[in-house]
């Protein structure tokens, strides 16, 4: 062993008075290596491969029957000068950019807003897309969590926790448990490499940290044999995943708001559960609390509840993204995900309404203006006509006089 790195030293690694010598009684089966984590690699990929095929060919059909279609957009109009300045410069000009635009462009400041508004819903995800992508995690929440349930139940530490740190860290580990460790770990490396292009939304940072943080997680507690426990972590999150998805879907079909509305109360009431009552109160109170009945503190002790301390933080951030969309629920006013990044197409309508209001003013005003005219010229054409009849009618009166 003295020739690992540093990294490896079992002082990081391992209690106390264990050493990886200890480890290797345990059957080359029986024993979570690190070099097993290459095999999420490909993983990754396969993940990648078989979610391009799943919304291509299975995706599409299952959206026709929830009725999933894409909004009509209005294009913005083509114009050099502010596409080259949208995709070079800025997305969302600041005022004095949109004044310089003005003189530009020779347009106005409500020309120019409404353009880059336009614009900016063409780059945005159609509904078919958000879809796909909310259908294939939900169908892989399900898998793992029914498979994971599977294999978990009969398991001691399932129902006692006491049991994740008995014999630690020489503990065997059953085959089901290294497919359910590679198969999360594929997937959400499969998200990482995907993230660029996956729908984004406004809690894209924490995803990032969220996807980051599950992969330190999955891998240090597979090397370091908390497999256990990890098994459990892993459940408990599946669990609710599977609820968001579901409601995503629905939320993104047609006619099945009740439906949508009813998973999505299911899912706020399994999220607060599961995120910050029980994984706080048994998952961290088993790592923190627990497992210090069995070994003395070390690093990897450390560095593992800093893992799922930052989980915790990130639960209580979409607790508060939740709880926000629970208000704006029983409000009535819930429309769409609060996490969606998507501009308000009911503004731009009324916007554009508001617009056509005017337009209609403008040509109501003309013509009530050319009626008007035609009004007062008919009646200025009658008043001469009248003055020249009155005027003849006078002039004959004096001629007859006259005579």
């Amino acid at each position: 062993m003295d020739l690992l790195p540093d990294v490896w030293r079992q002082d990081y690694w391992l209690p106390p008075g264990v050493t990886w010598k200890d480890m290797e009684e345990l059957a080359d089966s029986d024993r979570p290596k690190p070099l097993d984590l290459l095999v999420a690699l490909p993983l990754a990929l396969g993940f990648v491969a078989l979610r391009y095929v799943f919304e291509r060919f299975f995706a599409p059909p299952m959206g026709r029957c929830l009725g999933v279609k894409n909004r009509l957009q209005v294009t913005a109009a083509p114009s050099l000068k502010l596409e080259s300045f949208y995709t070079q410069r800025s997305r969302q000009p600041t005022q004095s950019e949109i004044v310089s635009l003005m003189s530009l462009c020779g347009k106005t400041q409500r020309q120019i807003e409404t353009w880059f508004r336009r614009r900016r819903n063409q780059d945005r995800p159609c509904q078919t897309k958000k879809f796909g992508e909310a259908a294939w995690r939900f169908f892989f929440y399900l898998t793992a969590f029914v498979a994971g349930l599977a294999c978990l139940i009969d398991t001691p530490w399932f129902w006692d926790r006491k049991e994740c740190w008995r014999q630690y860290p020489v503990q065997p580990m059953e085959r089901a448990h290294y497919w359910y460790y590679m198969l999360e770990l594929g997937f959400y490396g499969s998200l990482l490499l995907r993230i660029s292009v996956d729908v984004k939304r406004k809690d894209f940072k924490e995803q990032v940290i969220h996807h980051l943080a599950t992969i330190f997680l999955l891998s240090f507690s597979y090397c370091a044999n908390y497999i256990r426990i990890g098994t459990l972590v892993m459940l408990l999150h599946d669990s609710s995943d599977i609820l968001l998805e579901s409601a995503k879907m629905f939320n993104y079909g047609t006619g099945w708001r009740k439906t949508c509305d009813a998973l999505f109360v299911v899912f706020a009431v399994v999220f607060l559960v599961t995120r910050l009552v029980i994984f706080p109160s048994k998952i961290i109170h088993t790592t923190l609390v627990l497992s210090m009945e069995v070994f003395e503190p070390f690093p990897g002790y450390y560095f593992f509840n800093i893992l799922l301390m930052v989980l915790q933080a990130l639960h209580i951030f979409w607790a508060g993204l939740i709880l926000r969309m629970v208000y704006k629920f029983l409000k009535g006013k819930l429309e769409k995900d609060e996490r969606s990044d998507e501009e308000s197409e009911v503004e731009e309508e009324e916007e554009d309404k508001g617009g056509e209001e005017n337009a209609d003013q403008d040509y109501c005003w003309e013509r009530s203006k050319d009626t008007l005219n035609s009004k007062l010229s008919m009646l200025t054409n009658s008043c001469v006509l009248n003055n020249l009849t009155n005027h003849r009618a006078s002039v004959a009166d004096r001629m007859r006089k006259a005579q």
